[in-house]
């Protein structure tokens, strides 16, 4: 398999092992979500013990970069250490707490993004306004959440900070899973369309105080709506 060879047996061949496999992870050969070779497969492409390649993987899956499924193998949970433990921080976080991240991630690198954008940058976004726009009509919240986050991505991108932009990448299902649970209609859709474009606007103006208020308002809306929703199931809860 690309990227994997036998180890240097200078060193602890598990940790030699597990490096390469961390390797595989980062560079994305092995996605999020996907299945690893077993077992039997590392022991032959490695050229090393069952036992080096268990303990190997032990260490990953202790890390929160790896998923042991009984009877069903071993799962790609993230592609780093930083992933891993932003996503298990971000579970179990209130929905409050993550529309304040957002806030403040989005907020600051709209602001960037007008200021740094390149013209290839805002043809990307008016290429993800349209999805996002498509999106809202259909209804789909599925389909509106991985939309929207691929356009706050593009922006956080636009920015030009590579440590943000990767911060937000890992942070970005957590961010967007939020609005895949929310009340939608005619109305939100609207107001989520006419934020979007104005923030593309703004960037595309090179106005950062537009920018930065036009992704403020996007946040407030979910933050808004995401309110709603836990005063209904409290009602429901209490009912």
């Amino acid at each position: 398999m690309e990227g994997l060879k036998q180890p240097r047996r200078a060193v602890t061949l598990a940790a030699q092992v597990a490096d390469q496999l961390r390797e595989q992870l980062a560079s994305g050969r092995w996605p999020v979500g996907s299945r690893i070779p077993g077992e039997q497969e590392l022991v032959e492409l490695l050229g090393v013990s069952r036992n080096t390649v268990r303990e190997a993987l032990r260490s990953l899956i202790h890390l929160g970069l790896l998923e042991a499924r009984v009877g069903d193998g071993t799962y790609v949970r993230g592609s780093s250490e930083l992933e891993a433990v932003l996503l298990r921080r971000a579970s179990g976080a209130q929905p409050a707490d993550v529309v304040e991240l957002r806030a403040v991630l989005e907020e600051h690198a709209a602001g960037m993004a007008a200021e740094r954008r390149s013209q290839a940058d805002v043809t990307r976004l008016r290429e993800l306004l349209d999805a996002v726009r498509a999106c809202n009509r259909a209804g789909v919240m599925a389909e509106v959440a991985a939309a929207d986050g691929d356009f706050h991505l593009a922006v956080v991108r636009a920015s030009g900070n590579g440590l943000l932009t990767e911060l937000y990448e890992y942070m970005g299902t957590a961010l967007s899973s939020l609005l895949a649970e929310l009340p939608w209609d005619a109305d939100i859709a609207a107001e989520h369309d006419h934020w979007h474009g104005a923030l593309v606007d703004a960037i595309t103006a090179r106005d950062a105080v537009a920018a930065r208020y036009s992704a403020s308002m996007l946040v407030r809306l979910t933050g808004r709506h995401a309110a709603v929703r836990e005063d209904d199931q409290g009602s429901e809860r209490s009912s």
